[in-house]
């Protein structure tokens, strides 16, 4: 399974715009990398669920992504596990083309998308590359002070990618 994950690295608290911006920048970073992007916009709620400002905020952003890119797949707000395992996509919202098959998790805020991206690469072995930095005019990753030489290499790697492509 190969997964966009955004924001970890930048935005601390970003806005309902920003994370409509940070979701259509991933799905574009997804697409250059043959990735079909279906966005997932994270929240503790799924679909109607819950409610709060911090599910508002994913709601709002969720639907300036769909008027900005209507061609893209979206739903939001949506729960990690509603959005990455097929069966409980299906429980919680079975109308959706991203349940349980989300390729771009877009966090809602800088602590939830860091701290995610550190456990599921520590902790199931995952391969990272990352973070990338998007909405630049030139190519520029960052490394986590934590990194492997593995990590160096494959940023490296993708840099390089992503310079030939301008």
């Amino acid at each position: 399974r190969v997964s966009v994950f955004g924001d970890c690295a930048v935005n601390p608290d970003p806005t309902a715009e920003q994370l409509a911006e940070i979701a259509i920048s991933s799905a574009e970073s997804s697409l250059r990398f043959g990735i079909e992007p279906r966005i997932a916009m994270l929240s503790y709620s799924s679909g109607t669920s819950g409610e709060g400002v911090d599910v508002e905020k994913v709601r709002l952003a969720t639907e300036i992504v769909k008027q900005k890119r209507p061609d893209l797949k979206v739903e939001g707000p949506i729960q990690y596990d509603a959005a990455v395992d097929p069966v409980v996509g299906k429980q919680k919202l079975p109308d959706s083309k991203v349940a349980g098959q989300a390729s771009v998790l877009i966090f809602p805020d800088l602590n939830t998308g860091n701290n995610t991206y550190k456990a599921v690469q520590r902790e199931t072995g995952a391969l990272a590359i990352g973070p990338m930095l998007q909405g630049l005019n030139k190519p520029i990753n960052d490394l986590s002070r934590g990194c492997t030489v593995d990590d160096i290499f494959n940023t490296v790697i993708i840099t390089a990618i992503q310079a030939q492509e301008e």
